[in-house]
């Protein structure tokens, strides 16, 4: 009887040291997180003087980028957003760029665009047949629902395994987790937040559990299907295809150094998720804002459509695709737009003690890394750089204007005037698929309808707020479309 009351004691024991480890475990990058100094950048010289001049030093994200670590417990994965720079980054996100993002691997997403497009046009016009011909709606949520079906085709292809009940489960855990109602950041720094707030933030650490439990299933059935078939699956070439295919740097033992290795499920669900968010997020944020903006200039509105109308296809009653970039009035509005809006109002590097030296800063005396923080929308609304820099105004980014030889991603050999979606290595490399996505989804809603204030009198409110991947509206946009005529159309 002795005995067993030692052993029960004894691994009691050994349950409370390993709770206490793991406990301690996921608050130690938390803790990191918010001891680290940090510094606020908001010249724009600056900020080209230090991402780009000092690149080698620059190129680092943090390695826990949310305020929740999502792996503390678990091995640690990466992505492409946190690994750090070198062969396993490098890796990463050639596989993205090359078989994914590239100009020439984006034909095929054409008809995927047209159709997730055209189904929001038909739902819209069915929410816009009021008794007048015109009726308010609340768009984002159908604007959500078309991207993330083009966005879940490029990353599944056409496999029916996540069609259905799998896709609309994957867009409403998406959409959860990334608008959780509860600011993130403050769960991260508060414990009392956390116990206020429990619920949500049990949720948000039992993230990589959910996510396994979603996406497992689909990357086991893909590795049966290409098993059985061979690599060719048929279809679209995907993004989860891709990272099967792909061979990373293996730093997991030693005795391996200079091979590679194949991805682990649990690296592949992190990839495939960061994939989901990010080329979903940013474009819904950036086409509400555009629309918002819109609605607010009725005058930049009706230039826009009729530059649409006259690049419009006719006989296809629509503007085609690869005429999208050469609609230079759309491209100015839409730059407006990441100007004043930018999706990531701050772009994070992590910099060792020596890039803090040689960048000019003096280092902590204890080695602590220094986070930078550069702050793009104080830098895309310089006075130095732009005149009247609140005001929406499209005409800047044409010939002529102060803005004529900006793009989203600042050049290497350019000074920085905005960068949207960062600037540097480590800029987002899915900004041309987002540029085509915002392209596409507001060139044929302002074709198809005009976009007015809600009948209340009560305007466009446009107050932002912080979401974990990036700055939305704070209250979705109401707005009253009435889908345009085709007599007024030439």
């Amino acid at each position: 009887m002795e005995a067993m009351q030692l052993l029960i004691t004894a691994g009691l024991a050994v349950l409370a040291v390993l709770a206490v480890y793991r406990r301690r475990r996921s608050r130690h990058a938390l803790h990191t997180a918010q001891t680290m100094p940090t510094i606020l950048v908001a010249d724009a010289d600056a900020a080209r003087r230090l991402i780009i001049g000092h690149a080698d030093s620059f190129s680092n994200h943090p390695a826990v980028l949310l305020p929740v670590d999502i792996d503390a417990g678990h091995p640690r994965t990466q992505s492409i957003t946190i690994a750090p720079y070198g062969p396993l980054w490098r890796a990463l996100r050639g596989n993205l760029t090359a078989n994914i993002v590239h100009p020439s691997r984006l034909s095929h997403l054409a008809t995927i665009q047209r159709r997730a497009v055209e189904a929001l046009v038909a739902d819209l016009s069915a929410a816009g047949r009021g008794a007048a011909g015109e009726e308010e709606v609340v768009v984002r949520d159908g604007v959500y629902a078309a991207v993330f079906t083009t966005v879940v085709r490029l990353c599944f292809g056409d496999d029916d395994g996540v069609g259905g009940y799998d896709a609309r489960a994957i867009q409403s855990a998406l959409r959860e987790f990334f608008h959780s109602g509860v600011d993130a950041t403050l769960l991260g720094r508060s414990r009392l937040a956390r116990l206020v707030h429990w619920r949500q933030w049990r949720y948000l650490v039992g993230t990589r559990h959910r996510l396994a439990e979603l996406f497992g299933p689909v990357i086991a059935a893909r590795r049966r299907s290409r098993r059985s078939n061979g690599e060719d699956t048929g279809g679209i070439s995907s993004y989860l295809d891709s990272l099967l295919d792909l061979r990373i740097p293996n730093n997991d033992d030693a005795d391996l150094a200079g091979t590679r290795r194949e991805l682990r499920d649990d690296e592949v669900v992190r990839l495939v998720w960061e994939f989901l968010g990010s080329s979903t997020e940013a474009v819904v944020a950036c086409v509400e804002w555009t629309l918002a903006r819109l609605v607010t200039e009725p005058e930049v509105q009706k230039k826009l459509h009729h530059e649409l109308v006259t690049a419009s296809d006719h006989r296809k009653g629509r503007v085609s695709e690869d005429r999208l970039q050469d609609i230079p009035y759309l491209r100015a509005v839409i730059l407006e737009s990441l100007r004043l809006h930018p999706p990531l109002p701050l772009i994070v590097r992590e910099v060792r003690p020596e890039g803090v030296a040689a960048a000019g800063a003096t280092p902590p005396p204890d080695g602590t890394p220094v986070r930078f923080l550069f702050n793009a929308e104080e830098i895309a609304r310089d006075q130095k750089v732009w005149t009247d820099p609140d005001e929406f105004r499209p005409e800047r980014f044409l010939a002529g204007g102060e803005g004529e030889d900006v793009s989203p991603v600042p050049g290497p050999n350019k000074g920085i005037k905005m960068m949207p979606f960062g600037a540097g290595r480590r800029h987002c490399p899915g900004v041309g698929l987002s540029m085509i996505h915002v392209g596409c989804f507001v060139a044929l809603l302002v074709r198809e309808f005009d976009w007015a204030p809600p009948a209340d009198g009560s305007g466009v409110d446009l107050t932002a707020i912080n979401t974990l991947v990036v700055k939305m509206m704070a209250s979705p946009l109401r707005a009253r479309i009435t889908p345009r005529t085709r007599m007024s159309q030439p």
